[in-house]
């Protein structure tokens, strides 16, 4: 398949610049993964009617750091912008470099009196490597100079950080928000919980992969960047369990997608696991555990796009879409949602 055969038309207006308040009071249309039916909801919260007794909604509780650093070039002075992405060892870390051009292995970036770093090699991505060196410690250093690395398309300040952070945030280690989650209040969970439907939480570290378009003609040779995912075991028993007894497995956003389906084996079992992921979900790809999704409106040609035309095929998806277009849906991190089933 082409990339292009995953595009569609987007006005630039529909591109949401902030979030809505309160969370939960986004929009929210509906997609029948079978028969293409689209039903439009005024408020997201109410997702608590599309829920059944005994449905498992299954949240990545990955949290953002301030991972954008804004340094100089040690002897030029010249400005220099870092956005941490995956650790890969005492004090080292993948990242993205603006300008890559003039930061070459060896060049030393500053930060301020307490944190400073040294790229020590590229990568096949076009990242680069860099060894920090800290006075003090790195998480509270980052808390205190770093920014949350909103995407690109959002032009606007976010006043309140937390905003672009789930309320049940809770591992370490992501660049990006798992963003389908931000539309969930602590109220809306609980409402959920009480109609019977069980909250299971495992995590992926978002990185790379958010970030880069897909730059081949044909979507098969494209290759996903490598993410760190967790699922104990404890939640992966009691996911097995409901999975037998016929429960639907409703992953909240395509983080929870991929993690589920990288821990699942070729029986259908969720594995208790920790790993690095590369999955790479498109049209074609047969599911192993999920049954449902929660997730936001994506980019055009983009391999998220991609992944959920492999859950409710790519014509059904095209078509709400635009839709949602049409009905004038809020897109991307900060926008509406979308509940496939």
């Amino acid at each position: 398949m082409k990339v292009t055969d995953f595009d569609y038309y987007l006005p630039e207006e529909l591109i949401a610049q902030h979030p809505v308040e309160p969370r939960d009071t986004s929009r929210l249309l509906t997609l029948d993964k079978i028969t293409g039916d689209i039903q439009h909801k005024a408020h997201f919260y109410e997702l608590l009617e599309e829920l059944e007794e005994g449905d498992v909604l299954v949240f990545n509780n990955t949290k953002v750091i301030p991972a954008r650093l804004y340094g100089h070039r040690e002897g030029s002075g010249g400005k220099v912008e870092v956005l941490l992405l995956t650790p890969c060892g005492e004090h080292r870390w993948e990242c993205l470099v603006k300008p890559g051009k003039k930061c070459p292995v060896g060049q030393v970036i500053v930060f301020d009196d307490r944190l400073k770093a040294t790229v020590v090699d590229k990568t096949e991505f076009g990242g680069r490597i860099i060894e920090f060196t800290v006075d003090g410690i790195f998480d509270d250093i980052i808390q205190d100079i770093g920014e949350m690395p909103l995407p690109p398309y959002i032009h606007e300040k976010l006043e309140d950080q937390e905003r672009y952070q789930t309320v049940y945030a809770k591992e370490k280690g992501s660049a990006a928000a798992p963003t389908a989650g931000l539309h969930f209040t602590p109220e809306l969970l609980e409402k959920i919980r009480a109609k019977g439907v069980e909250l299971e939480f495992i995590t992926l570290h978002v990185g790379l992969g958010t970030f880069r378009p897909v730059s081949v003609e044909s979507i098969e040779d494209h290759h996903m960047h490598s993410e760190f995912y967790s699922v104990t075991q404890e939640t992966a028993d009691r996911i097995n369990a409901a999975k037998a007894n016929g429960r639907r497995i409703i992953a909240v956003g395509t983080t929870s997608v991929r993690t589920l389906e990288s821990a699942t084996n070729d029986e259908g079992i969720l594995q208790g696991i920790s790993g690095w992921t590369q999955i790479f979900i498109y049209p074609g790809y047969t599911f192993k555990l999920v049954d449902a999704l929660v997730t936001n409106f994506h980019l055009p040609q983009s391999t998220l796009l991609m992944l959920i035309s492999a859950l409710a095929s790519r014509e059904h998806c095209l078509a709400a879409y635009e839709e949602a277009v049409k009905e004038k849906y809020r897109f991307f991190s900060f926008g509406d949602a979308m509940f496939i089933r």
